[in-house]
Order: C-alpha cells, then structure tokens, then sequence
C-alpha cells in the first residue's frame, strides 16, 4: 500500500472515529476500519451522499445492531464526500 493510499485512510479513520456512532473511539482506534475499503471503494467509483449515507446506515443497522436514526449516517456522508472532494486532500490525487 503506497503512503498515499495509508494517509487517506488515516483521514478516513480520523473522520469515522469523530463521528464515533458506537461511543468507543477514545478506546478502540480501529472499530470501524471494516468500513474503510467498502468507503474508498465507493468513493473512488464517484459515489455521492445518497449512496454513502445509504452505505452508513445499512453498516449501522446490520453491522452494528444500531438504530440509525439519531445517528445520523446522512450528515456524516456529506461529512466524507466534503472531505473526499477537498482541494488538496491526500487521496484526491488518484489512486
């Protein structure tokens, strides 16, 4: 894995842990890695907030036990496609 591909998902990681939907980021850092490749892999084919948000809340309900709803998977896939498509950012350079 190239440093490129390692730092964006270190921004992935970053952005999941604050949202932290379980409440265990402060002492497990890599909860939610299993979401990081199906993410960037969604990502890099151009999917949008619908896809993502719909992404989120099927991990949250299926993955996670969670109800989605004041979770909010959709504010935190506008949250990913804002930080994906971030001038300057690491893994806007390709891949």
């Amino acid at each position: 894995m190239s440093y490129r591909d390692r730092a964006t998902e270190q921004e992935l990681r970053r952005l999941l842990n604050e949202w932290d939907p379980i409440g265990v980021a402060d002492a497990v850092q890599d909860e939610y890695d299993c979401m990081l490749a199906p993410l960037l892999r969604r990502l890099r084919a151009g999917a949008g907030r619908t896809e993502i948000g719909e992404f989120l809340r099927y991990e949250l309900e299926h993955h996670f036990g969670l109800d989605p709803l004041g979770l909010r998977p959709d504010a935190m896939a506008d949250r990913v496609i804002t930080w994906w498509t971030a001038p300057g950012r690491l893994g806007s350079l390709g891949s």
